[in-house]
């Protein structure tokens, strides 16, 4: 889980960084016309850019879960339910350092987010991860009920 937490969170921060180099805030890059393209924003909030005065709140909340997860990953067995919780753990650990490392300052950084979808919202690698992780948790959580049901 280790492994993937912090692969995860280097790879996030590795692609924020060369956005940062390649990209100009708020000017958008086509890749497949309007459908796809990379456009550099810098996030307060949560998903969708929710809660854009929590910063700090949403600052906790994935310090909170990413230390929970270290403590419990030695007792996680079920192989689905470890990789769902590291991607998430992943994700949230690069979006903790943006919030931790980036301006407007310590505890209450922007997410870098430069992915771009139709008109959904823009987003990163850190957030596929976390939606990724949760998709594989849930599939996890019901493969051991149906385990459970069959025994």
């Amino acid at each position: 889980m280790a492994v993937i937490i912090l692969g995860v969170a280097v790879i996030d921060q590795a692609t924020k960084a060369l956005m940062l180099s390649w990209l100009e805030p708020g000017v958008p890059v086509p890749i497949l016309g309007d459908w796809f393209r990379l456009l550099l924003l810098f996030n307060p909030g949560a998903a969708f850019s929710m809660g854009e005065n929590s910063t700090w709140l949403f600052t906790t909340i994935q310090l909170t879960f990413v230390v929970a997860i270290a403590f419990a990953a030695p007792k996680i067995r079920d192989r689905g339910t470890a990789l769902g919780l590291a991607f998430i753990a992943g994700g949230a650990l690069g979006n903790l350092t943006d919030r931790l490392f980036r301006e407007p300052g310590f505890w209450f950084g922007h997410v870098v987010d430069f992915i771009s979808v139709g008109g959904f919202a823009v987003f990163n690698l850190a957030d596929s991860a976390i939606t990724l992780g949760v998709v594989v948790f849930v599939i996890a959580m019901f493969a051991d009920e149906r385990r459970k049901v069959e025994a």
